[in-house]
């Protein structure tokens, strides 16, 4: 009589029909789950967008030290989330408010608001169109 020890496909066998019907449904549950957990992918233009739109307002209203930008733009995964205002050719417009840090945590008021388009490829300012008093 054959033995099933060390023969995967033998003791696949043993398996009892309601152990293998369960793992059968939740591979399928993963299967249709599975996509819903994907995200799209922020094109890489946008991401760097993003850090050059944040960074210069950084430096503009005085470094780390003093000024932090709204947590929207620190949100790379979503493209700058509630920032980003514009994507189209003339390129990425970010619109966000900004403050002393700990502002949005201690819900201080913003002391800044800065509206900033950056080329298409993200490599470049083309206009810092607003840097002051939150309008």
């Amino acid at each position: 009589m054959a033995t099933t020890e060390g023969n995967p496909f033998l003791t696949m066998h043993r398996f009892r029909p309601l152990t293998l019907l369960a793992a059968l449904s939740g591979a399928a549950a993963l299967g249709v789950a599975l996509p819903s957990l994907v995200q799209a992918q922020v094109p890489a233009a946008q991401v760097r967008a993003l850090n050059l739109a944040r960074n210069t307002a950084v430096t503009q209203n005085g470094g780390l030290g003093v000024y932090r930008p709204q947590p929207c733009m620190f949100e790379t995964s979503a493209g700058g989330g509630s920032c980003l205002i514009s994507n189209n050719a003339d390129g990425f417009t970010f619109l966000f408010l900004g403050g002393k840090p700990g502002w949005p945590e201690n819900n201080s008021p913003a002391t800044t608001e800065t509206e900033i388009l950056v080329a298409p490829d993200g490599t470049a300012v083309e206009q810092v169109i607003y840097n002051g008093a939150p309008r």
